[in-house]
Formats: C-alpha cells, sequence, structure tokens
C-alpha cells in the first residue's frame, strides 16, 4: 500500500514541479527526452513503476534531485 502512495507522490511532485516552471508536458517531454505519453502517463499515475533512468531524466528536465520527485 505505501508503494501507491509514493508513485502518486512521484505524479503530483512532477506536475507540481513542471507547473512552477512553467513547462508543459510536450516540453518537458522533449528536455527529458521521452515521449509525451510516458510523461502523460506517469502525472496520471498510469504508469506504476517509472525506471530510475526516466526518473533522472526528468529530474534533470525539471533541474532538480530525484529526491525531490520522490519526496512525500
Amino acid at each position: 500500500m505505501s508503494n501507491n502512495i509514493s508513485k502518486s507522490n512521484i505524479a503530483k511532485n512532477i506536475k507540481k514541479l513542471r507547473k512552477e516552471k512553467g513547462i508543459s508536458q510536450d516540453r518537458l517531454s522533449k528536455l527529458a527526452d521521452l515521449s509525451l505519453n510516458t510523461i502523460v502517463n506517469i502525472e496520471a499515475g498510469n504508469n506504476s513503476n517509472p525506471t530510475i533512468e526516466t526518473l533522472e531524466k526528468i529530474a534533470k528536465a525539471l533541474g532538480v534531485s530525484i529526491d525531490e520527485l520522490l519526496k512525500k
């Protein structure tokens, strides 16, 4: 059960950080070199297990640490 909570936190954190920086999902996908579908699914909580590589790319694109994406 705690896994689902942390995953939804990842989705919320990515969305929050992205919006704070004024970046669209499409722009983030390009900055992170990921498909738009990947970003949309992660933010919607549909990607229940993003890889560490994916999280690294998103964190780098947002200019934050992976810890920022994982925090509660």
